[in-house]
């Protein structure tokens, strides 16, 4: 796992700027930096390095190819290189290896094989940037799920790029606009969807896709759209049009099982200490068991708990565990524990974002850096398996709506929509008013997009806020759950889950796999018959049926929590008057970002407990914190305990 950045253009002393940009972002690679320079090119790489693979100088970035045309900086790791290699030598284009590390590899593929036949034969999770000095191309590549980041855009007459924004912060010139796009957006999801960031002129690049910018490109300030190379929603699609069919329950599960493990084995490959993330769910308990299946020793398995009633799964965790024979290390947190690290996340995110429970993740990331390098995480089995409680509410709804007439259900849907402005207490208003704002949806994504939204209406919040087009609104083939699965595969998972690990974890320089996004296990899960996914009111059903294989049910059957914190009495007690400063109407107004009539109204409702409005006043919140960092000019390295 590493940082990179780049310059391509006129600016001067690339050198010293780049190793300001490396400093910034040093958490993601504390081990060693690299500097590497085109001089009659114009153009710059850096790099740091958090060392996982190849520990030696051979593993050193930039790495430039054995035939000298190349060079590269990765951020990622590739679990087949080993496999890449051994194609390679058996068609006589391997160079002669100078090491064991997985850039290496990839390298010499981009080399032999050019840059999109290796991206479809790479297994792994990266952020590429790739220097042809023979034709003085730039190509930038994105592994295909999203689980790296990777900025890019023009700074002035200079082109750059990024792991993370504070990367560029060092850069003279670099755009300091903010988008009101990006930021209506935010109050809608509460994260900023690719291909959008919170600045404008900067891009996030889409996962599985490609760009190449040729010299011309450079000099004229274009860019073309991103070449795809892989589809999650092409993928999901193929597997609808084309499903597998089974003898037996058994057959499904040993076919699950094989892959997992196949998925599982390959992420384990590490040249330093390893463990993984358990809360004793479904996801996680199914990892940590086909870890421990394969390895000789116990595995490393990390937990925290909370003390507040029903947010704690600590027990959970610590039972599985136990029975799994893993070295298990559990902390439980007090509430000044989580709220320590709220002054240190708009460091950590970079960009404002608003998912509540990034304050355990930070917590169980900090904690596992203490004993590994590197940790697998669970994440993923609810978007692939049909796993979230929401799939199965937002389905029932939408059976309903569709019995009704169009016109009627519109009408209906005005009239229940105002009943979110009824006085008194209880939450019923909302859900009710929620229900009336998604009766008039005309398609299956768009009636979800106003389920999981946070803002429905983010224009009359977001001043001069006009949200740009999204998938949501696009006609999609397959039942409501497929459509709801699909949509958070492309949206939710790499713009929320996936941003909320790899920025936790790279603040204390903890690289983190996901074993079940593992391209071919996505594929798989699209494959399956719905029956598999989903049995009555039971999601997951076959990833189930595999960790039964390890555990017994009892111990992993329970509701899904979530990796949730008690947002809302922390709002209302000892966070209560860092919100007031950040919420202040007469700030608001001044900073002209946002409407302060919306928000105060719910901030009101809210402390007075009539209502709870925690998640929706969370964004506006982690906008307004991220605000006072960036007028600091994001100086200085971050804060995160690091």
């Amino acid at each position: 796992m590493c940082g990179i950045v780049g310059i391509w253009g006129p600016l001067q002393d690339k050198a010293q700027v780049l190793a300001d940009s490396c400093r910034r972002i040093r958490h993601r690679g504390p081990d060693s930096q690299g500097l590497w320079e085109d001089s009659g090119a114009d153009l710059a790489l850096a790099h740091v390095r958090l060392a996982i693979l190849d520990l030696t100088e051979a593993g050193h970035q930039p790495m430039v190819s054995a035939c000298g045309r190349y060079v590269l900086v990765l951020n990622g790791e590739i679990y087949n290189h080993m496999a890449l290699r051994e194609r390679l030598e058996q068609a006589g284009q391997a160079p002669d290896w100078r090491g064991h590390s997985d850039t290496e590899t990839v390298l010499a593929g981009f080399a032999a094989l050019g840059v999109e036949a290796t991206l479809q034969a790479a297994v792994g999770m990266y952020a590429i940037a790739l220097w042809d000095r023979q034709r003085r191309t730039l190509t930038l590549a994105r592994d295909r799920m999203g689980e790296k980041p990777l900025y890019y855009g023009y700074s002035g007459a200079n082109f750059v790029f990024a792991s993370e924004l504070k990367g560029l912060m060092p850069i003279p010139g670099f755009g300091r606009e903010l988008s009101r796009a990006a930021l209506a957006s935010l109050m809608r999801h509460n994260y900023i969807p690719a291909p959008q960031s919170i600045y404008e002129g900067i891009a996030k690049l889409p996962p599985g896709t490609w760009l190449e910018i040729s010299e011309a490109d450079m000099r004229g300030r274009r860019l073309a759209q991103p070449r795809v190379y892989w589809s999650a929603l092409q993928a999901a699609d193929q597997g609808l049009q084309a499903p597998r069919s089974f003898g037996s329950d058994a057959q499904a599960a040993d076919a699950l099982e094989a892959l997992l493990s196949q998925a599982v084995g390959g992420q384990m490959l590490s040249d330093v200490s390893l463990g993984a993330f358990l809360s004793g769910g479904i996801d996680s308990s199914t990892i940590v068991a086909l870890m421990q299946a394969q390895s000789r020793q116990p595995v490393r398995t990390f937990a925290i708990g909370f003390h507040e009633k029903g947010y704690n799964e600590a027990e959970h965790a610590k039972a599985v565990a136990r029975h799994l024979g893993t070295e298990h290390t559990e902390l439980y947190v007090t509430a000044d524990d989580a709220l320590a690290v709220v002054p240190t996340l708009a460091d950590m995110y970079d960009e404002p974002f608003a998912d509540s429970s990034q304050i355990p993740t930070s917590l169980v990331t900090r904690m596992a850096r203490q004993h590994v390098t590197v940790a697998l995480s669970g994440d993923g089995g609810d978007e692939l398996f049909g796993g979230y409680s929401r799939y199965f509410r937002v389905r029932d709804w939408w059976r309903q709506c569709e019995r009704m007439p169009g016109p009627a259900r519109h009408a209906l849907g005005a009239l229940l929509g105002a009943s979110g402005a009824l006085p008194g207490r209880g939450a019923w208003r909302g859900k009710v008013a929620k229900f009336g704002e998604m009766l008039r949806a005309d398609t299956r994504g768009d009636f979800y997009r106003l389920f999981v939204s946070y803002w429905g209406d983010p224009g009359r919040v977001v001043k001069g806020g006009v949200e740009p087009p999204s998938l949501f609104e696009q006609p999609m083939d397959g039942t409501a759950f497929d459509v709801m699965m699909k949509l958070d595969a492309v949206t939710y998972l790499p713009d929320d889950i996936l941003v909320k690990v790899d920025r936790a974890a790279m603040a204390v320089s903890l690289e983190t796999r996901v074993p079940l996004l593992d391209h071919r296990v996505y594929e798989f899960a699209w494959q399956l018959p719905f029956e598999y996914k989903v049995r009555g009111d039971t999601g997951k059903w076959l990833l189930r049926q595999v960790l039964y294989r390890h555990v017994p049910q009892a111990l992993v059957d329970r509701p899904k929590r979530g990796f949730a914190v008690p947002l809302a009495g922390w709002l209302r007690g000892p966070l209560r008057d860092w919100a007031e400063a950040l919420l202040d109407p007469a700030r608001l107004r001044q900073e002209g970002w946002f409407e302060p009539e919306p928000i105060v109204r719910k901030w009101r409702e809210h402390v007075s407990g009539h209502r709870n409005w925690d998640s929706r006043l969370w964004g506006v919140l982690m906008m307004q914190a991220w605000l006072d960092r960036y007028h600091a000019g994001m100086a200085g390295e971050q804060d995160t305990g690091t």
